[in-house]
């Protein structure tokens, strides 16, 4: 392990070490510290976030877009502070975490027997809802993480989320949509983020007015299995208790090639996550290149934030 992996490791290590044992009101203040002096740096993942507010906010005046990129960095660091702080939250905590309106259509699903996905962007804390789920309605669920360096680092992830309830599978490897598939056959729950893909096999979708690639898997999944396909937008507010909605399904085309119907739901996908993410950009924590036109250097507008930033597990 180099030098910078076993500093990266640390770091996170020490993080859940420290913060977790903090009072939350502590934990909040720190979160916010860290937060407004990452944001007066104005890094690379601040610029890219500008950036990407920019796509969701048209129009916005240089000082809105600012002042949105700081409500950005508190949330997405309020994100850090509750999953570092997760696991030693009591069971009557994270049941009165999160409160999801239109739960009926996962309940509903998940009754049906027939399998449930659920499909969410990088909003808010999707950590928090998950532990939720297997704590507030003790119903378990399969999800897949991407593969992080130092290894060490991503068995902490998974580590962490097998905690909260999760059954977490390798992204790579080429083994997880077929166990994730099974799972959905037996009438289980998918739970997967589902709003950036940079792959070969991602599928081209208007995002905000413009091109972006999201992942086939979830409209493949409900295509394959006859499981149900719900979005899913989460969000904070003024209170410590996270809010959500659970959307409408995302029904199979009834004509069409595979490749045809696939491209029809992530399309639906996407118009779900864009309500959400509209109604609270600030909660969506999209530090990385994500449209096309950004991802060719030779297309990228000229606009706030042109370097990458980091990802998040």
């Amino acid at each position: 392990m180099s030098a910078r992996d076993r500093l990266t490791d640390g770091l996170y290590g020490a993080g859940w070490a420290t913060v977790k044992k903090l009072p939350e009101p502590a934990a909040v203040r720190l979160g916010r510290t860290v937060a407004d002096v990452a944001w007066k740096r104005r890094g690379t993942g601040v610029r890219r976030l500008e950036g990407n507010y920019a796509r969701v906010v048209p129009g916005a005046s240089p000082e809105r877009l600012a002042a949105l990129s700081r409500a950005g960095m508190r949330s997405y660091l309020r994100y850090w502070m509750e999953s570092f702080r997760l696991p030693a939250w009591s069971t009557e905590r994270i049941k009165g975490g999160f409160a999801p309106k239109d739960l009926h259509h996962l309940t509903d699903g998940m009754d049906a027997g027939k399998g449930v996905i659920l499909a969410l962007p990088h909003l808010a804390n999707w950590d928090l809802a998950g532990a939720w789920v297997t704590t507030k309605l003790g119903i378990p669920f399969t999800t897949v993480a991407e593969r992080l360096k130092p290894e060490t680092l991503y068995d902490r992830f998974v580590a962490y989320r097998e905690g909260l309830g999760m059954e977490v599978l390798p992204h790579s490897g080429g083994t997880a949509f077929g166990t994730l598939a099974r799972r959905l056959r037996d009438g289980g729950l998918v739970c997967l983020v589902a709003d950036r893909d940079l792959s070969a096999s991602g599928v081209e979708v208007d995002f905000f007015g413009e091109t972006a690639r999201m992942p086939a898997g979830p409209a493949l999944l409900a295509q394959q299995t006859g499981a149900l396909l719900l979005p899913v937008t989460l969000w904070y507010d003024d209170s410590p208790v996270m809010q959500g909605r659970v959307h409408p399904p995302v029904e199979v085309p009834e004509s069409g090639t595979r490749a045809e119907k696939t491209s029809v739901m992530t399309q639906a996908l996407a118009d779900a996550f864009a309500t959400g993410i509209a109604d609270h950009p600030e909660d969506w924590h999209m530090l990385q290149r994500l449209w096309l036109k950004d991802l060719d250097p030779a297309k990228a507008p000229e606009s706030p934030g042109a370097a990458d930033g980091q990802g998040t597990p």
